[in-house]
């Protein structure tokens, strides 16, 4: 199963390389593309999900690591002041 990272920037300017188990996550994100905090979150957690679930498919067991990614972007999103919840997520980048 081909493994992905995607790397996007928070509205307060900081980076994040994050993790996917599969390539769904193209299906759900676009580089370049800039999606509310809100969206980004719903948009990212499901993809990720789906990750994992291809890899139960496949291995019998869901990917641990899709799931903490799901957790990490799920606190980044909390952790942002009200004044960033209100702004956008942009997708730098895929690498494979």
């Amino acid at each position: 199963m081909p493994e992905m990272f995607f790397t996007v920037r928070w509205p307060d300017g900081s980076a994040q390389r994050c993790y996917s188990p599969s390539l769904v996550v193209e299906d759900y994100l676009a580089p370049g593309s800039s999606y509310p905090v809100a969206d980004f979150v719903e948009r990212s957690c499901a993809a990720l999900r789906a990750g994992s679930e291809r890899v139960r498919a496949k291995y019998g067991f869901g990917c641990a690591n899709a799931l903490a990614q799901v957790e990490d972007i799920l606190a980044r999103a909390a952790a942002l002041a009200d004044t960033h919840r209100a702004g956008h997520v942009t997708i730098e980048g895929f690498e494979r």
